[in-house]
């Protein structure tokens, strides 16, 4: 029997860890993500989306491990609940990286502004310095990841399909938090990689032309995900 209960734990152990990391290497939302973000704010804010999702990951953990999950994904109401807001979330992403091809094809323009006659006018004192844009930038790319998996029902499915049908009943409460761990580190490393190879000098000065349609393939992907998502 413990060579039998050992047999079982290592088995249960390389399928937790070669499902997780085929689930976090598909294509997807997250993907989609931090690819916009890396892309368009740079290496930290790609970093931070991806831990973002990683924490968003530990939300469908929490409650799973805690035996809430199979509840959760048996409620109509919750599963459909979650799609809606999922879905959502997902156009709203799309269409902002679209906005300002959206604005040119409905004609708004900029107003612009009259000089400012004051400027050209000495002051004692200098102005006050601009804080920099970078701290909130990078906290809205780590909500922005966040909210992405948090929100998303098939992360919630593949969470509770992975604790009720791999990990045994009998399996520990440590040892599941110790692949709730496992399963949010992959997710932070992976998208991490991502978001740092998407911004080395070599692969920025290749896609420096084609940067805007990257954006503009990125957001029509996740508001086609979105739309796929509403109508599943």
């Amino acid at each position: 029997m413990p060579a039998l209960s050992t047999d079982i734990l290592s088995m249960e152990i390389i399928a937790v860890g070669i499902i997780t990391i085929l689930a976090v290497i598909s294509p997807g939302p997250d993907f989609a993500m931090v690819t916009r973000l890396a892309i368009s704010r740079g290496r930290r804010a790609g970093v931070m989306c991806a831990i973002g999702i990683g924490s968003g990951v530990s939300v469908h953990l929490a409650y799973t491990v805690i035996g809430l999950g199979v509840l959760f994904a048996s409620n109509v109401w919750i599963l459909t609940s979650l799609r809606y807001l999922g879905a959502a979330y997902l156009i709203w992403l799309g269409l902002s990286a679209l906005w300002p091809d959206i604005r040119h094809l409905l004609g708004w323009r900029k107003r612009q502004k009259p000089a400012d006659v004051s400027a050209n006018i000495p002051t004692t004192s200098p102005a006050p310095e601009t804080p920099s844009p970078d701290h909130y930038r990078n906290g809205s790319a780590f909500w922005t990841g966040f909210a992405c998996n948090a929100l998303n029902p098939k992360t919630m499915l593949f969470i509770v399909s992975l604790f009720s049908q791999v990990i045994s009943p009998t399996t520990p409460v440590i040892q599941e938090i110790g692949y709730g761990i496992y399963i949010a580190a992959c997710h932070m490393v992976w998208f991490g990689l991502v978001a740092v190879a998407l911004t080395l000098p070599a692969v920025q000065s290749r896609i420096a032309l084609v940067k805007i349609w990257i954006e503009r393939a990125v957001g029509l992907c996740l508001a086609g995900l979105g739309i796929k998502l509403l109508a599943s």
